[in-house]
C-alpha cells in the first residue's frame, strides 16, 4: 500500500525541518524526503555549523597565542593539533544533527531517506518516487515542499577535483594547512573559511573579480572590515578575474595553478572556489510535474510560496533571494501557515545577514547606497566600539555601529555593525526595523553598562548629532 500523508516535505536543512515540524504541530500528517541520512542538511553538515565550530577555535588558538599574556597568563609555546580540531567540529555537527532527527521523531513527522522526483497527480494526491539505498518505492502527498536548498558555485576554467581544488566542504575537512591556499571569491564563504586557515598558519590569498569585497554590504563597513582583514594577514587581491585552476600533473610538480587575467598564474597548495551557489532544483521532475524555473534554476513561486504545479510549494536557497538559513526557517513557517489557510507574510527588509569573521559584519534592511539610490532623505549616526567602556575591557575596539534612519519620519532604515559580536547586537536593529521604530525609540530605550550594546544606543543618538561618549 502507498504511503499517504498531508505534507511531504522534500529536503530536511533549515527550510525543510522546521516546515515539517510546524506541519506536524498543526495536525498535518507529515514527512520528510532527504538523500542524506543525517538531518539538518547543508547548513547543519557541510555549511553553516561547521564553519562556525572552525571560527570559534581558530579564533581562541589566536587569542591564546596572542592575547593571554596580556590578560596575565603564563603558557608555554600554544601549537596545532589539528585532527583534534577536526573532531570537536564533527562532535558539533553530529550533536546537531541528531537532535534534528530527534525533534522529527518527537513531533511524529516519518524521515525517508532517499532523493524525490514529482510525479503525476492521482485526483487530489500527488505521487512522488523516493529512490533509497533500498530501490524505490511510491509516496502520495496532498502537498510537496521543495526545500532542496543549494550547491557550490563554479566558474568556467575551474576543475574541481574534489580535494585539491574543490568548494566549502572540502575546505571544512582539509587534512593538513594548506601552505598556500588561494580562495576564489571575497563573499562571506571565502571570508569566513580563509579567515579560519589564515589564523591556522596558512598564507591565504583571495581573489575576488569586483573593486570590494562583500557585495552587497554597506560599502563603509566593507572597507573597513578589509583593512582589518588585510591586518589579519590576508592577502586580498580585487578586480581579479580568475581565468582558470587546475591541479598540476607533471611528475615532479605538487600543488594547483590558479590563471589570473593579466597577472602572474598563482602557485598554491589548495584552492578554494567561493562563488556563490546555485539552487538544486535539477532531477527533481519540477518542469514536468508543471513548475516553472528561472533562467538560473530557481523556482518561480507567488507570494504565498506555490509553483505553478498544483500542490507544489518552494521555499528557501532554491526560490532565491538571501541564502541564509533563518530566511529558509522564516518561509517554511509561512508557507506551512499558508498552506493550513492563515495569513502569510514575511518582512524581508528585517533578515539580518551576518559574516563570522573576527571581528563580525552584520546588518540588516537598507544600505547606505540603496537609500541613495532610490533618492530616500536619510540621516547618518555611527559609533566607534573603541569608545564603548566594554569593549575596553574585553579589548574588542575595532569596529562601529552605524544607523540609517529617514530624515524626516526617523523610522529606522538600516543598521550595519562591524564588531565583536556583532551578530548578536544585530538582534536589537532586526526587532526595531520590524516594529517600525525609530532611532529616538533606539536610544530611549535603556541599554545596561556596561555592554558593547551601548554603541547601539549611542549610534541612535549620533543620528540626531546626541553622542554622549564622543
Amino acid at each position: 500500500m502507498t504511503d499517504s500523508f498531508d505534507l511531504l516535505v522534500i529536503g530536511a536543512g533549515p527550510a525543510g525541518y522546521v516546515a515539517a515540524i510546524r506541519a506536524a504541530q498543526l495536525g498535518f500528517r507529515t514527512a520528510v524526503a532527504d538523500e542524506h541520512a543525517a538531518a539538518g542538511g547543508v547548513c547543519l553538515r557541510v555549511g553553516c555549523i561547521p564553519s562556525k565550530a572552525l571560527l570559534e577555535s581558530s579564533q581562541r588558538l589566536v587569542a591564546a597565542r596572542t592575547e593571554l599574556r596580556v590578560h596575565g597568563g603564563l603558557a608555554g609555546e600554544i601549537g596545532l593539533d589539528l585532527p583534534a580540531m577536526m573532531k570537536r567540529k564533527d562532535r558539533v555537527v553530529t550533536t546537531l544533527t541528531r537532535g534534528v532527527s530527534s525533534l522529527l521523531r518527537k513531533n511524529k513527522v516519518e524521515h525517508i531517506q532517499g532523493r524525490a522526483r514529482l510525479g503525476d497527480l492521482d485526483g487530489e494526491l500527488r505521487r512522488v518516487v523516493i529512490a533509497g539505498e533500498q530501490g524505490e518505492h511510491e509516496v502520495q502527498a496532498r502537498n510537496v515542499i521543495v526545500a532542496t536548498g543549494s550547491r557550490p558555485a563554479t566558474l568556467p576554467g575551474i576543475e574541481l577535483d574534489g580535494d585539491r581544488i574543490g568548494t566549502s566542504t572540502e575546505a571544512l575537512a582539509y587534512d593538513a594547512v594548506p601552505e598556500r591556499l588561494v580562495v576564489i571569491g571575497a563573499g562571506y564563504i571565502g571570508l569566513e573559511l580563509g579567515a579560519v586557515w589564515n589564523r591556522l598558519g596558512s598564507n591565504v590569498i583571495v581573489l575576488e573579480y569586483l573593486d570590494r569585497i562583500l557585495p552587497g554590504a554597506d560599502t563603509e563597513i566593507a572597507a573597513a572590515a578589509e583593512k582589518i582583514f588585510r591586518r589579519q594577514g590576508l592577502d586580498i587581491r580585487l578586480g581579479s578575474r580568475v581565468l582558470g585552476a587546475k591541479v598540476k600533473d607533471g611528475k615532479d610538480e605538487t600543488g594547483c595553478v590558479v590563471e589570473v587575467d593579466g597577472a602572474d598564474p598563482i602557485d598554491c597548495d589548495r584552492v578554494l572556489v567561493a562563488v556563490g551557489r546555485t539552487p538544486i532544483s535539477d532531477g527533481l521532475g519540477l518542469e514536468e510535474a508543471g513548475a516553472a524555473l528561472d533562467e538560473r534554476g530557481f523556482i518561480r513561486v507567488d507570494e504565498r510560496f506555490a509553483t505553478s504545479a498544483p500542490g507544489v510549494f518552494a521555499i528557501g536557497d532554491v526560490i532565491g533571494g538571501p541564502q541564509l538559513a533563518h530566511k529558509a526557517e522564516e518561509e517554511g513557517m509561512a508557507c506551512v501557515e499558508g498552506i493550513a489557510g492563515g495569513a502569510v507574510h514575511i518582512d524581508y527588509d528585517a533578515i539580518p545577514g551576518i559574516v563570522y569573521t573576527e571581528p563580525e559584519v552584520a546588518s540588516v534592511g537598507r544600505t547606505e547606497e540603496q537609500l541613495q539610490e532610490a533618492g530616500t532623505p536619510y540621516r547618518k549616526g555611527a559609533f566607534p566600539f573603541r569608545a564603548i567602556g566594554r569593549a575596553r575591557a574585553t579589548g574588542s575596539l575595532e569596529g562601529f555601529v552605524k544607523i540609517l534612519a529617514h530624515a524626516e519620519t526617523d523610522a529606522v532604515l538600516g543598521v550595519h555593525i562591524l564588531g565583536s559580536h556583532a551578530g548578536d547586537l544585530i538582534a536589537e536593529a532586526v526587532a526595531a526595523i520590524s516594529f517600525g521604530a525609530s532611532a529616538e525609540d533606539l536610544f530611549l530605550t535603556s541599554h545596561a553598562h556596561p555592554t558593547l550594546s551601548e554603541a547601539v544606543k549611542e549610534a541612535a543618538l549620533a543620528v540626531h548629532g546626541r553622542a554622549i561618549h564622543m
